[in-house]
């Protein structure tokens, strides 16, 4: 079920949903190309059976994205700027399906926070990712908040602090990025991890997905019984943890319903 802006391209194959960025040649963010990211991402939230989101450049890109729109920083349209970009992450965040990135060339500013927000993130090697909001004289509200989860807080700080950029193989070495592979082999890799997700059930991603997300730097016995809360209260409302059990003693494939 394919559908497009021009600089947006949503479409879901084989229980997957892409979102492809097509604003060539650095897929800068306007304020106008947030929102339709953030509506398609809404969109996707009514999909059920949908696994997982890819984000991904247009083959004519030379980048993933050098990020949001140094204009749209200007203090007559920060607000919205600010507005319509964080909309992209609480809609991800709402959404809680697993998000791999497809990172060919630089993800700087804005793309690279799409990047430390996805679940898994697969690289070209001649990819670069940076924070270079500081020499702006700004800096990025949503690194701040998730970097020093994803890589921790020392080298959380100083890519806010310095806007230097990270190779590829550096960002892998931090936790930034899951895999390195050469450009022309980026598909090749995505199929390899979308096959893994498409056998579970959907439920148990998201579910699984909110638990880590929601109890992110709370105290170990307050995350315990958020997980707790989430797994029983939540995901066992479902059908496919039964179905799971089922098949796991009937020694058989589980057949999801994703419900």
């Amino acid at each position: 079920m394919p559908a497009a802006t021009r600089e947006v391209h949503l479409q879901v194959a084989d229980r997957v949903a892409r979102l492809t960025l097509s604003h060539p040649p650095l897929n800068i963010l306007t304020i106008s190309i947030m929102k339709d990211i953030a509506a398609a991402i809404q969109r996707i939230g009514t999909m059920t059976d949908v696994c997982a989101i890819v984000l991904a450049a247009s083959s004519s890109s030379r980048a993933f994205s050098a990020g949001v729109s140094v204009e749209e920083h200007r203090p007559e349209t920060v607000y919205q700027m600010l507005e319509a970009f964080h909309s992209i992450f609480r809609g991800l965040n709402a959404v809680s399906k697993p998000v791999v990135a497809l990172v060919a060339g630089n993800a700087l500013g804005g793309g690279c926070e799409l990047v430390a927000f996805a679940d898994i993130v697969i690289a070209g090697q001649s990819a670069r990712f940076g924070q270079p909001e500081i020499k702006l004289g700004v800096f990025p509200p949503v690194s701040c908040c998730i970097l020093p989860r994803v890589i921790g807080e020392k080298k959380a700080r100083e890519m806010v602090f310095t806007g230097e950029l990270l190779t590829a193989e550096e960002a892998r070495a931090v936790g930034l990025v899951n895999y390195v592979v050469p450009e022309l082999e980026l598909e090749a890799k995505a199929a390899e991890v979308l096959a893994v997700l498409r056998q579970m059930s959907v439920p148990a991603l998201e579910k699984a997905r909110r638990a880590i997300a929601e109890t992110a730097g709370m105290p170990f016995e307050d995350a315990l019984k958020h997980a707790e809360q989430i797994y029983l209260n939540d995901l066992m409302s479902f059908r496919d943890p039964l179905e799971g059990v089922q098949a796991f003693v009937e020694k058989r494939t589980p057949v999801w319903k994703h419900k």
